[in-house]
C-alpha cells in the first residue's frame, strides 16, 4: 500500500509561512492499493491538491471515506476537482446521525446549497454512489479490506483500519479518550470506570499491530486540561495507545492552528522526553504534508 499525507491541520486551514514545513490544510489522506485501488480519508482543503493530482492520472474510480461532518473535515469536499468529471466514479461513505437521522448525502448536499455553494452536489458531472456506515463493518474494495470503529467524538465518528495482505493502516479521525466524571466516592463511578475501560480495550484492539497508525493528537496535557470534552486527543495519550497496541508507525495529526512549525516541534520533543521513548517503542513522527509512506 501507498500512503500519502495532503492535509494535517484541525478546524480550520492555516496557510503562511509559520506552517510551511508541516503544512496548513485541514485533514485528508490518500491511501492506493497494489491494484491501483484509490481510498481517500476526509475531505478536508487538503482535498483540493489531491484533486488537481489526481485530474492528471489515469484513475477513473475514487473511495471518498469521511470520518465525520465537522468543517475541517469536509471544507475541501466542494473543490474536489474529479466531482467535475463525467468520466469518474466516487463512492461516498459517511456516518449517518443516529439522532437527527441525517446522511452523509444528507449533509454534503447541504454543503452544497446554492446559499454556501453556486453548484449544487445534484449537478455534479461524477457519477456519485452514497453508501451510509456504522462501526463493525467490513468493506471490501479490490484487493483492499477497510474496517469500521467509532471513536469517542462530539459527533459521531467513525475511524477506518485499510489493510491489504498483512499491511494496515489506521486513521482514528477525531478521538478523545474517555475520562471519569465522577469522583472515586460517587456511586456512579465504578459502573463508570467499567465501561471506559471497556471501551478503551476495544479501541485498542482495532488499532491493535497497525503498521501505521495516523491519530488525532491535537493538544498538550497542560491544555487538555482547559479542553475535556472537546474531542480530541494529547500527544500523550497517542503514546500510551500505541504502546499497548503495539504499532509500528505513529503520526500525531489534527494539529492545532495556532501551532507554528517551531511550536510543532517542540512540543513532539517535550512528549517523547517526558515519555522516555525506547528503541521497541513504535516510530513517532509529526503528520506533514508531503509525506508518503510505503509498506
Amino acid at each position: 500500500m501507498y500512503c500519502k499525507i495532503w492535509g494535517v491541520r484541525g478546524s480550520l486551514p492555516v496557510p503562511g509561512a509559520s506552517t510551511l514545513k508541516y503544512g496548513g490544510n485541514t485533514t485528508c489522506i490518500q491511501v492506493n492499493g497494489h491494484n491501483d485501488e484509490c481510498i481517500v480519508l476526509d475531505a478536508g482543503t487538503g482535498i483540493f491538491p489531491l484533486g488537481q493530482h489526481l485530474a492528471n492520472t489515469e484513475i477513473k474510480k475514487i473511495h471518498l471515506f469521511i470520518t465525520h461532518t465537522h468543517w475541517d473535515h469536509i471544507q475541501g469536499f466542494t473543490m474536489f476537482q474529479p466531482l467535475f468529471s463525467k468520466d469518474v466514479e466516487i463512492n461516498i461513505y459517511g456516518p449517518k446521525d443516529p439522532t437527527s437521522g441525517l446522511t452523509i448525502r444528507d449533509h454534503l448536499t447541504k454543503q452544497m446549497d446554492r446559499h454556501f455553494f453556486p453548484v449544487q452536489l445534484k449537478n455534479v458531472p461524477a457519477c456519485l454512489n452514497f453508501k451510509d456506515v456504522t462501526g463493525g463493518q467490513r468493506i471490501k474494495i479490490n484487493s483492499l479490506i477497510v474496517k469500521t470503529f467509532e471513536f469517542n467524538h462530539t459527533a459521531v465518528n467513525i475511524g477506518y483500519r485499510i489493510s491489504s495482505e498483512s499491511r494496515s493502516i489506521i486513521f482514528t479521525g477525531d478521538h478523545e479518550w474517555k475520562l471519569n466524571p465522577h469522583s472515586p466516592g460517587d456511586v456512579r463511578y465504578l459502573s463508570m470506570e467499567q465501561s471506559i475501560n471497556s471501551t478503551r480495550q476495544k479501541t485498542i484492539e482495532f488499532i491493535k499491530e497497525a503498521d501505521l497508525l495516523i491519530i488525532d493528537s491535537a493538544y498538550t496535557e497542560e491544555e487538555y486540561l482547559t479542553r475535556h470534552g472537546w474531542g480530541h486527543g494529547t500527544l500523550d495519550s497517542s503514546i500510551s495507545a500505541a504502546r499497548e497496541a503495539r504499532a509500528k508507525q505513529v503520526l500525531f495529526t489534527h494539529h492545532d492552528p495556532r501551532r507554528t512549525d517551531i511550536a510543532l516541534e517542540r512540543i513532539f520533543k517535550d512528549s517523547i522526553k517526558r515519555n522516555s521513548i525506547r528503541s521497541e517503542d513504535p516510530e513517532f513522527s509529526l503528520a506533514k504534508e508531503g509525506m508518503e509512506i510505503k509498506l
